[in-house]
């Protein structure tokens, strides 16, 4: 007797559990459904507002696209009252002035120069507001100059880069530059062989801040900043991979109505930049670094 209670036991912890097992089967998540609720959204929509277009480092300005008063930079400084953003490079007055954060991308790339045995950097120019862009274009002519407004100087992301030793087409600096300057975010801006895209002569002392991955791609493929806001705009999306960290530039058209709608990282690092006209650039890095 007390084995037959002991087998019917046995029998109903059994069907117990199958039950059990049934019942979570029939309960269960579908495949894939949960991990999907837990993962984070990978972007977000943010808006821009009708500035956007005009500001920023891949602004182009020519004869046809003036600095916007948006586009001017906020953090210009006197290079010379900073001590910590001029080593191992001159400055030809004490008037010289550049974006405090490009000044602080040139030291790197200065000093990396000089690891290189290269030493004799002079900035001749930098950012000229409009008074100096007048007197200037006054005493050179429009074929030296161009008109206020209308000079990346205004802007405060270029420099006229010399060489204590020699001219820039001589000087081992115009040299390194030609060499290493896109690998730290700078671009020669007028190249000998593109006057007809650039519509300026060649200057081999004129370089802009643009940064990465933008100066990587352009070096790649051998763009002016004109060629490449036009790949992009054609393109839409453009992706680079830069010192192990992968890069994605992504292109929209601004909205007439003056906010547009644009996709950023939902927790990374991004940059937004205009074209200076009707693009709005975005930049995102998937290790999470700035761009």
């Amino acid at each position: 007797m007390k084995a037959t209670r002991l087998a019917a036991l046995v029998v109903l912890a059994v069907v117990a559990v199958k039950a059990g097992q049934h019942a979570k089967g029939w309960f269960a998540e579908p495949e894939g459904k949960a991990a999907a609720a837990d993962a984070a959204p990978m972007s977000r929509i943010v808006q821009t507002d009708a500035d956007q277009p005009y500001r920023g480092d891949l602004v182009l300005v020519d004869r046809t696209h003036p600095v916007r008063e948006a586009g001017r930079l906020d953090d210009v400084v006197n290079l010379f009252e900073h001590p910590e953003l001029k080593h191992g490079y001159g400055l030809m007055d004490t008037t010289v002035s550049l974006s405090k954060r490009v000044a602080e991308k040139w030291q790197v790339l200065a000093d990396a120069a000089r690891a290189d045995g290269i030493r004799h950097f002079v900035i001749n120019s930098g950012y000229r507001d409009e008074a100096a862009q007048k007197k200037l274009y006054a005493e050179k002519g429009s074929d030296y100059a161009l008109p206020p407004g209308y000079s990346e100087h205004n802007l405060g992301l270029s420099m006229d880069v010399g060489s204590t030793t020699a001219s820039m087409n001589a000087a081992p600096e115009g040299n390194w530059l030609s060499k290493h300057a896109w690998a730290y975010g700078f671009i020669l801006r007028y190249p000998e062989d593109k006057t007809a895209v650039t519509g300026i002569q060649f200057e081999p002392w004129h370089f802009r801040y643009v940064g990465l991955p933008h100066s990587v791609i352009m070096h790649d493929r051998g763009w002016t900043l004109e060629e490449y806001l036009a790949a992009l705009k054609e393109q839409h999306t453009l992706t680079a991979l830069v010192d192990g960290v992968s890069y994605e530039v992504d292109y929209y058209t601004a909205s007439p109505s003056g906010e547009t709608a644009i996709s950023v990282p939902a927790d990374g690092a991004y940059t937004v930049s205009g074209d200076n006209d009707d693009g709005i650039i975005v930049t995102s890095s998937a290790g999470g670094e700035k761009p």
